[in-house]
């Protein structure tokens, strides 16, 4: 029996193998069988409700504009196909059958196909709007023209020069928020300020942001109830109440989280807007807006930035408009408008400007006739406008500079000044040498016009961002420094004319200028405070005693006193020897009234030393 037990001895791998080939036994990589999932449309249609839910989702944080201009629209779509594709391959169940795995790598070859195109698009894009091939172009967005400086700034009034830049107003706001207590546990000062012109005085704006988002659930109802308001030049600081003045707070900025985000507000209203940053604006009486600029890519489809107009809206009720630049340009009734161009942008555009004029090879080999902006820029008020100043330096060195330019931040005109000299940040350096006893720091310089020499003006602030005194540095001779300060001099406006002095005399020693020049030309009235700074060089007396006409009195403001009453802030302005007193609510333009100032006051009642104010006018 044992002769027919069959051989046991046999190699299994042998059989294993034998068995795969009568069979033709499929490995995992050569499974060619594509099967359709059940249920495949219902699967399709899930995936495409996931796609529209997930995308209304991410469009409603991302908000992009619904522009082939702008990369933000090319990502979201490429989101869109990876929310589908993801949910596809997740119902379908490729993630447990392999033949479902391989149907769905056949599905996919389509989506596959519509982001390689829209890739092959933006860099077409990109390459049609670089500068190795359109220097020229990107060149041509900003006109500049040569003026002349002494002419320009042939006369200096003092009342447009600021004394603040962005860091010291915002510390000064801080100050001012925390000394009120119904804001300050709520509320605060936003990082970023805009510099306007406010009833011809230069001022920064700042709009207020929720203390956190706790604070934001308390308070978004009521929306945010003031913003804040300092003079560059006289260094005062105003909680403007928008809820006393104009009956709402603030319901649309930047610090809100669902409808009322101003971006998210405006992109529901302007889908397809390409939207620059917006500013924080307010009109003539007070009330506040935000400018929002709307950009355009003029070369290529991604490059040539440049502004084709802004929206502008109603920060109370975020009702909103859109005006082209040219509108804006030409409208008088938009000229309180004052920062469509953003400083960045500017600057940008004069690079390209500086850097291209001879093309893209020279700007990168030859470097013939190559030059860029300085670090660093200032603002200043000018024809009512206001002026982003920075100077203009080699591309190979910074050390000093051969012009700078002043560029409008309404209009876009750009004026180059054709003056070599110190660089900004060393005459920065020399003033804080000069002072270096008192550890001051200065500010970042604007350029004046004194006896013929175009010479760097800065503050000079200690501890508390306070301004403590003024400095003035000659752009051809960064040793030819003139310092005054309040430590010394007493009073502001006398800090102020000590520096002119000062550099006069320096300009005098060296030869500079001639010994017949006269500091006294160039100095405040110091009759005046720092508030109404003319230079006397242009200024005539014209003391008048105050004149009652019935229920009128004008003259000129003697003293400015404050107060608040049951939450009201109230000025008394002295004229003769009365004190007029009237509420900021009732009267926004006595903010802005200094020392000096000659006033139009109406009343009822003239009687007692205390006359309450109908209005007053300047």
């Amino acid at each position: 029996m044992s002769d027919k037990i069959p051989n046991m001895d046999y190699d299994a791998d042998e059989v294993i193998e034998n068995f795969k080939s009568k069979f033709k036994w499929p490995s995992k990589d050569d499974v060619d069988v594509v099967v359709k999932p059940p249920k495949l449309g219902q699967k399709v249609l899930l995936s495409l409700l996931i796609t529209i839910l997930g995308g209304g989702i991410v469009y409603y944080m991302m908000i992009p504009a619904l522009n082939f201009k702008s990369t933000d629209l090319y990502i979201f779509v490429f989101i869109l196909i990876a929310i589908f594709m993801a949910s596809f391959y997740l119902l379908i169940g490729a993630t447990k059958k392999i033949e479902r795995k391989e149907y769905f790598k056949k599905q996919s070859k389509f989506p596959i196909i519509i982001v390689g195109v829209l890739l092959l698009v933006m860099l077409i894009g990109f390459l049609v709007g670089c500068t190795l091939f359109r220097a020229h172009d990107y060149s041509d967005l900003m006109t500049v023209k040569s003026s002349d400086f002494s002419k320009d700034f042939e006369e200096i009034n003092y009342d447009e020069v600021p004394r603040l830049d962005a860091s010291t107003a915002k510390v000064l706001a801080d100050q001012q928020l925390g000394s009120l207590s119904e804001y300050k546990s709520q509320y605060v000062v936003s990082s970023t300020s805009t510099q306007i012109n406010y009833k011809n005085r230069p001022v920064r704006v700042a709009y207020l942001e929720y203390a956190n988002v706790f604070k934001w659930l308390n308070n978004t109802k009521n929306g945010l109830p003031a913003y804040m308001l300092v003079d560059v030049v006289s260094q005062k600081v105003q909680a403007v109440n928008c809820v006393q003045q104009f009956g709402e707070g603030i319901k649309y900025s930047p610090t809100e989280l669902f409808n009322e985000k101003l971006v998210r507000h405006l992109r529901f209203q302007y889908p397809t807007a390409i939207m620059d940053t917006p500013n924080f604006e307010i009109d003539d009486s007070g009330k506040p807006y935000w400018i929002t600029p709307v950009l355009d890519k003029t070369i290529g489809l991604f490059g040539g930035t440049d502004v084709k107009g802004a929206i502008i809206t109603n920060a109370l009720n975020g009702e909103s408009q859109y005006y082209s630049i040219e509108t804006i340009k030409k409208n008088k009734s938009l000229n309180w408008i004052d920062v469509v161009y953003s400083a960045d942008l500017l600057v940008e555009q004069y690079n390209y400007h500086g850097k291209l004029a001879k093309g893209f090879w020279n700007s990168i080999i030859f470097q013939n006739d190559v030059n860029v902006t300085s670090s660093g820029n200032g603002y200043i008020a000018m024809d009512d406008d206001v002026w982003v100043y920075t100077g203009v330096t080699s591309i190979e060195s910074d050390t000093s500079n051969f012009g700078f330019v002043f560029c409008n931040q309404r209009t876009k005109e750009t004026r180059y000044y054709k003056k070599g000299g110190t660089i900004e940040s060393a005459a920065q350096e020399s003033a804080e040498a000069a002072v270096q006893n008192f550890g001051y720091k200065a500010i970042f310089p604007i350029l004046l016009d004194i006896e013929g020499q175009p010479t760097y003006f800065m503050s000079l602030y200690g501890d508390g961002y306070i301004v403590k005194g003024y400095a003035l540095v000659n752009l051809d001779d960064k040793t030819l420094v003139g310092t005054g300060l309040q430590d010394t001099e007493k009073s502001d406006v006398k800090a102020l004319n000590a520096a002119v002095e000062n550099y006069i005399n320096a300009l005098k020693d060296k030869g500079v200028v001639a010994s017949s020049a006269n500091a006294d030309d160039y100095k405040a009235d110091e009759g005046k405070d720092n508030n109404s700074q003319t230079s006397s060089k242009n200024t005539k007396d014209n003391t008048t005693e105050p004149k009652t006409d019935g229920n009128t009195v004008s003259g000129k403001i003697e003293d400015i006193k404050t107060s608040v009453n049951d939450g009201n802030t109230v000025y008394y302005l002295k004229v003769g020897d009365k004190y007029y007193y009237i509420k900021v609510t009732d009267c926004m333009d006595v903010l802005l009234m200094n020392k000096g100032d000659t006033v139009t006051i109406t009343f009822e009642n003239n009687k007692g030393e205390f006359v309450a104010a109908t209005s007053i006018k300047k």
